[in-house]
């Protein structure tokens, strides 16, 4: 018998990456103000990579969707996975040319593109699609807080019968350079 409420400790095992954030900050505060030469900066560098580590996790924390959907992603090596139920396929990071999110009768699906015109289709709600932060944060240019804020942007249409019909298609990344040229 655990002391601790089940729900509790679901919520502090999803929080673990702040609040060990949050500790490496209160750490660092804590040796900045013993005063020294050695010391004091110790404690700023701490400070500075904590306050780094609590922004990231938080990103990180809103990254990951509620929900459950069909199909399993796998990152492994620069390569995403996607096992779903009727689809799936393998797309490499050095061959990913853009990054979408589609939303098609209520559902949010990352719609990954490679340089070649191939696509893949991964629901934001996968098991394992949180994993695709760290792979997503690897593309050169790619603004993160441009991509959390986009997750938690999507509004409801005003009319239930557009809901089976609507699809929103926005372009979250693309690679410079990436695409056919034509002459």
């Amino acid at each position: 018998m655990s002391l601790i409420r089940p729900e509790l400790l679901a919520a502090a095992h999803r929080w673990r990456e702040v609040i060990a954030g949050a500790a490496l900050v209160g750490l660092g505060v804590w040796a900045a103000s013993r005063g020294g030469y050695l010391v004091t900066p110790l404690g700023l560098v701490l400070l500075a990579l904590g306050f780094g580590w609590v922004l990231t996790a938080l990103r990180r924390l809103r990254f990951q969707q509620e929900g459950e959907a069909p199909g399993i992603v796998r990152v492994t090596e620069a390569q995403i996975a996607y096992f779903g139920p009727r689809v799936g396929g393998f797309v490499g990071l050095p061959d990913l040319a853009e990054i979408r999110l589609l939303t098609l009768r209520g559902r949010r699906i990352w719609k990954l593109k490679q340089g070649d015109g191939q696509l893949l289709h991964i629901p934001v709600e996968a098991d394992g699609a949180d994993t695709l932060f760290d792979a997503f944060a690897t593309l050169p240019g790619i603004d993160m807080a441009a991509l959390v804020a986009a997750l938690g942007s999507d509004a409801a249409p005003s009319d239930s019968r557009v809901v089976a019909l609507a699809e929103v298609d926005r372009l979250i990344w693309a690679r410079k350079g990436a695409g056919v040229v034509v002459r």
